[in-house]
């Protein structure tokens, strides 16, 4: 039975509920570009971009996709003038503040992906929070990749598996994908099957480099604060079209 979402707003864009993805990550880009074409600073970008953060999130835990990832700042966004950079810290702290009952109410966990100990203390603290308190949630896990960067999660699990090499506790001729799992910042979490990228960039920017192995790729031009359900749902009957070989012949 095909399922259209929500209360059948757009039955052109049906889906397959045996066939939705696990798990679902985000790039989401544009913000700035956003803003520009309307005249508005880049930080206004980013705010309107909160209320798309909101919507995919609902549309997700509505359709029962059990893993969403937001890349909501990589470890290279440092970078930016620290005028954004403060802003940005400022939107986060206000949207797990301000969401946490939501979260609560929809039965959604939140969990913290990259180097948050870069991330300023009121930040760390409310995000700490936030996942403490939604840690019993299971209906969806919304995953934030904050400060993360795919290249410095392969190496810092290296360096955690070279630990237990070196303390006796691993055999080097034992390490095999499942060891290399298990040390990255994604423990736990399936794979993406489904990777979307807004704003028309064709790249994946240092992000899930080992996790991304064999996952659908979907980029759309359309900008971060304009993704919202419609976006979503096109993305996942596209994703729908495909057919997932992981090396293998397609059957007949």
């Amino acid at each position: 039975m095909a399922i259209t979402l929500p209360l059948n707003d757009f039955p052109e864009l049906s889906l397959d509920p045996s066939r939705l993805p696990r798990h679902v990550a985000i790039v989401m880009d544009g913000n700035g570009r956003w803003a520009r074409r309307r005249g508005l600073s880049r930080n206004e970008g980013h705010r309107r971009g909160k209320d798309s953060v909101r919507a995919v999130v609902e549309a997700a835990r509505e359709l029962g996709i059990p893993y969403l990832t937001l890349f909501a700042f990589s470890a290279e966004n440092w970078q930016r003038p620290s005028s954004e950079v403060n802003f940005l810290m400022q939107l986060f702290h206000r949207y797990l503040v301000t969401e946490t009952k939501r979260l609560m109410k929809r039965g959604i966990r939140i969990l913290a992906l990259g180097d948050t100990e870069r991330l300023p203390p009121r930040l760390r603290e409310v995000l700490a929070e936030t996942v403490t308190a939604t840690q019993g949630n299971a209906a969806m896990t919304v995953a934030l990749a904050l400060s993360y960067g795919g290249r410095q999660d392969v190496v810092n699990a290296t360096r955690q598996i070279a630990r237990a090499v070196a303390a006796g506790k691993l055999n080097p001729d034992d390490i095999d994908q499942g060891v290399i799992d298990r040390a990255l910042t994604t423990s736990g979490m399936p794979d993406p099957d489904l990777l979307i990228r807004t704003s028309g960039e064709l790249r994946i920017s240092n992000f899930f480099l080992f996790q991304l192995a064999y996952t659908e790729l979907y980029f759309t031009d359309t900008l971060w604060p304009d993704f919202r359900e419609r976006e979503l749902l096109s993305a996942l009957a596209a994703y729908q079209m495909r057919d997932r070989r992981f090396g293998a012949l397609s059957p007949g």
